[in-house]
């Protein structure tokens, strides 16, 4: 039988969506449209559950009310379009749906209308689906219509516009920049984009507003913002997105603290309305030097505990070479102290070759029990370091403690690592439980080997601070930067710095960088330019977009908070991008491939 009923509206209008009749519209003639999810035939009745964004209804097709619709209804399938109109009915009370928005009521079908017949989908359309995440994406229209789906865009949505009355209320003005701009190094590499009109020369796709939204200031909006899409051509890694959509905020005559002070209240209205949790404010303080001396690393997960402790000057004359040596190298000995973690030998085994994933070349440990230290390094341990080490770590019977001696970014990046697999493996962290903190005064500078020059940790126009800038010249490392970080969870949201609004500094911060003053005029003479023209004092901050929609509407991956993602190898499944382009539009461009 074809399956063609009427592909046609006509004087039909929706009256609401599948998802709001209630119990108090009982009675009402109603004309719905949406898919259908399912189908069931009970012989006299058939029932259809028809869906749109927000939510389910079931709908009714009796032979008694309406003969002929009864008989189109046979012919649905799912994911059929269709309109129905009929009248709002309670549902009988042994077939209430609890679990259903609409699940006290249901529609008496009187006429329907197949506006489109739909092909079997690829994979069913209900939040149970187990299709494969490349499968989902390849048919993200169809993977959109489901609640899960869809409820992280709409959750995205709800976000930004709240971030926009939010940010307007304090006096900021949405201010547009442009797409197509100067390629500058910013730290990974461009997209470029050919120019036709003057064959040789491209433009780039901003990795971020950076100096546009510092030229602004100079142009005097004073409080700028923009929900802005970034462009960066990376190496591919996990849950990383070529083009991605920041936050960008900017203000002039400010310190850190008048920001914080915006941010955090922009931060504590987002979790309390998106998710009905009061944070605590003011929010947590650690320096970066804190934050790597405790946890190893400049986003802390604040959850749970298992600081790390330092025991160098506890093994400065240790019989335990490994540590000794370490130490006479300028490295350190550091650990981690767990209260009652009952590991068994196999399991303290499996973390040395965890902690070797972060060049550690070893991990010691001690088990302390009510009469011995059970350690393989128990005999190397004088009375006194023994005593040193628990009033450090304050340890007692059926405590352990982990020991790594390394240089001491080796040392912090391995603890770190295995202080966050301790407190997943032991349960520390419980779900639903938030702690955010700022991380302030980062280093300006490090070191790159490879390279053999200083390299800016932020960006290169990031401020020194005042007391720091004697140090410029005779021992950069040293130099802390008026930068701060906002983590969550131990995830980084947002970061940011108080400018460099002088032109002489900003010169002298490239000089430090290996940037000649004609290499910074043709890089950033626009913008040098702009900051000899009367720049106020200004700094600012950006978030992701994407990681913070991804953290509030409880997922994993901020994939499943984006419209249309790129898949971990950087390709659109949906549209095949990156595609070839047709020989005519690279000659046009002037442009030759040569491929290895």
């Amino acid at each position: 039988m074809e399956r063609v009923f009427s592909d046609q509206l006509g004087d039909w209008k929706r009256s609401c969506y599948c998802g709001e009749p209630r119990s108090d519209s009982v009675g009402r003639e109603l004309v719905l449209m949406g898919w259908a999810q399912r189908r069931r035939d009970h012989g006299g009745l058939i029932f259809v559950d028809l869906r749109d964004r927000t939510g389910i209804i079931q709908v009714v097709f009796n032979p008694e009310i309406n003969q002929p619709a009864h008989e189109r209804a046979k012919q649905i399938r799912a994911e059929d379009v269709l309109a129905v109109r009929g009248r709002l009915t309670p549902r009988p009370a042994e077939t209430l749906n609890p679990n259903l928005a609409t699940g006290e009521v249901e529609l008496q079908v009187h006429d329907v209308r197949l506006l489109n017949a739909s092909e079997p989908p690829p994979f069913p359309i209900e939040d149970e689906s187990e299709a494969s995440e490349n499968t989902r994406f390849k048919y993200r229209y169809l993977d959109m219509r489901r609640p899960q789906s869809l409820g992280p865009l709409h959750l995205r949505y709800r976000m930004t516009k709240r971030i926009r009355d939010y940010l307007d209320s304090k006096g900021f003005m949405e201010v547009e920049t442009p797409m197509l701009t100067k390629s500058t190094p910013e730290g990974a590499r461009d997209y470029l984009v050919p120019s036709r009109v003057y064959p040789g020369k491209f433009y780039a796709l901003p990795q971020s507003p950076q100096l546009f939204k510092q030229i602004l200031m100079v142009g005097g909006v004073d409080r700028y913002f923009q929900i802005v899409r970034c462009f960066r051509d990376e190496d591919l890694r996990a849950d990383r997105q070529p083009e991605f959509t920041q936050l960008d905020i900017e203000m002039s005559f400010i310190q850190r603290q008048d920001l914080v002070e915006i941010i955090e209240g922009m931060i504590y209205l987002l979790f309390q309305e998106l998710k009905g949790i009061e944070l605590n404010k003011p929010f947590k303080v650690l320096t970066w030097r804190q934050a790597m001396s405790q946890y190893g690393t400049d986003k802390p997960d604040l959850r749970f505990g298992l600081e790390l402790k330092d025991f160098s000057s506890t093994f400065q004359e240790s019989q335990f070479r490994v540590f000794s040596s370490a130490l006479e190298r300028k490295g350190v000995v550091k650990g981690i102290s767990i209260s009652g973690a009952d590991l068994s030998r196999k399991e303290l085994d499996d973390m040395t070759p965890f902690v070797g994933n972060y060049g550690a070349k070893g991990l010691a440990w001690v088990r302390i029990t009510e009469s011995e230290w059970q350690s393989p390094i128990a005999k190397f341990l004088s009375d006194q370091e023994r005593q040193e080490i628990l009033r450090i770590t304050a340890a007692g019977a059926g405590d352990l403690i982990f020991f790594v001696a390394d240089e001491e970014k080796i040392v912090n990046e391995a603890l770190g690592n295995l202080r966050l697999h301790l407190g997943e493996r032991l349960g520390l962290i419980r779900e639903g439980d938030y702690a955010i903190a700022w991380v302030i005064e980062f280093p300006l500078f490090e070191y790159s080997p490879e390279e053999k020059r200083y390299q800016s940790v932020n960006h290169p126009f990031t401020a020194p601070m005042e007391e720091d800038l004697p140090l410029l010249d005779t021992e950069p490392l040293k130099v802390r930067a008026k930068a701060y970080d906002l983590v969550l969870n131990g995830t980084e949201i947002g970061g940011g710095s108080i400018r460099i609004h002088q032109r002489a500094l900003q010169h002298k911060i490239f000089e430090q960088l290996g940037i000649s003053q004609s290499e910074a005029e043709a890089k950033f003479g626009f913008f040098l330019e702009a900051l000899g023209f009367g720049a106020p004092p200004h700094g600012g901050i950006a978030f992701g977009i994407d990681r913070l929609a991804m953290i509030l509407s409880g997922r994993t991956s901020i994939r499943e908070v984006i419209a249309f993602p790129k898949s971990q190898r950087a390709v659109c499944l949906l549209t095949d991008a990156p595609a070839p382009v047709d020989p005519k539009q690279l000659k046009e461009l002037g442009i030759k491939l040569v491929l290895d």
